[in-house]
């Protein structure tokens, strides 16, 4: 099947179109951009310059997608850099993911997600796959997010922060440092709740994998000990789950939030 371009639509003589996609009224897709198959573009979504779209996602009305980063160092806005989205993904109404800041350099979207009304991914974000951005969550720039994360509505992540796997940011919460995967986040200040029990169940954790990280949570923050000596304690668990928490909090360079 062909695609479908509705009169209205502006789409440049460079777009790279693969089959079935449906390109709605005055939808605007400008150069350099690259759409895979059986994409949905609504009514007066942009696709700017650099987009990179893979196959069968939904564009909502009035999304942008690729433009310049809000970056004050971003001087020329003739560089070329990317967005990278992957498949499945639903952008709804008014989302914005703005392209990378350095040449050659993606924003990228993995697969399967769904970003809400007026959700914002900054430049050079790094977001997995089956996440969910709740309307007006919002990524500062360098921002990374594993796979299945559930951010609320209104969070605001600052920039250069890291969101672990299965975590959950509850609403309006302020992001200044990583948050910890498996775990929930809220607050403002931020703080860890506790264990994010009712997404890990949804996700299929079966109840020896909710001891476990139950034993890890109590062992980094319900013993008066110090951070190396519960990352110890975690290392003798020697289980897949506990040991991706325990690198996790390795690498994390702006620190992570923790319980009050």
């Amino acid at each position: 099947m062909s695609n479908q371009i509705h009169s209205t639509a502006i789409v440049d003589a460079s777009v790279r179109l693969g089959q079935d996609n449906c390109i709605g009224p005055y939808a605007i897709v400008e150069a350099e951009v690259e759409l895979g198959n059986a994409n949905q573009i609504a009514a007066h979504a942009v696709l700017k310059r650099g987009t990179r779209m893979g196959n069968n996602n939904q564009v909502y009305e009035h999304a942008v997608i690729g433009g310049i980063p809000q970056d004050l160092k971003f001087t020329d806005p003739n560089l070329l850099t990317y967005v990278q989205i992957g498949d499945n993904n639903v952008l709804r109404e008014y989302v914005s993911i703005n392209r990378a800041s350095k040449p050659g350099q993606a924003t990228v979207l993995g697969h399967g997600n769904f970003l809400m009304a007026t959700a914002h991914i900054g430049h050079d974000c790094q977001l997995g796959n089956n996440n969910t951005l709740v309307v007006s969550a919002g990524l500062a720039g360098h921002v990374s997010v594993a796979d299945k994360v559930f951010i609320s509505g209104g969070v605001m992540v600052h920039q250069f922060c890291h969101i672990g796997s299965y975590a959950m940011l509850g609403g309006n919460a302020k992001i200044t440092q990583d948050c910890l995967p498996y775990m929930i986040t809220d607050g403002n200040p931020a703080q860890v709740r506790g264990l994010n029990l009712v997404g890990l169940k949804r996700a299929g954790f079966s109840t020896q994998e909710l001891r476990l990280l139950k034993d890890a949570y109590h062992l980094l923050f319900m013993r008066e000990k110090d951070l190396d000596s519960s990352l110890t304690a975690l290392a003798q668990l020697q289980q897949p789950l506990t040991d991706q928490l325990r690198g996790f909090i390795q690498r994390a360079k702006r620190s992570f939030h923790r319980p009050g």
